[in-house]
């Protein structure tokens, strides 16, 4: 009885490696695919939100760089 469970789990446990195995090859193929499509057409796209994102995330990143530099300092 204690075979037949471990035979259970073992093949339960190979057949979700493989499964696995097989969806994460797909959509590296996916994603590679897609980069390689993306690099081919490349043009120049304008941001989603504009130009105010950007500029908002350049303050954000000035304001925690300003905030949390002398504690990253110290401990360099």
């Amino acid at each position: 009885m204690i075979r037949i469970l471990t035979q259970e789990r073992l093949l339960g446990a190979s057949l979700g490696v493989v499964l696995t195995g097989v969806v994460l090859l797909e959509q590296r193929k996916y994603i590679y695919s897609s980069i390689s499509n993306s690099q081919t057409h490349s043009q120049v796209r304008e941001p989603i939100f504009g130009k105010k994102t950007s500029e908002f995330a350049h303050s954000w990143n000035k304001a925690v760089d300003q905030t949390f530099g002398p504690l990253i300092k110290s401990f360099s």
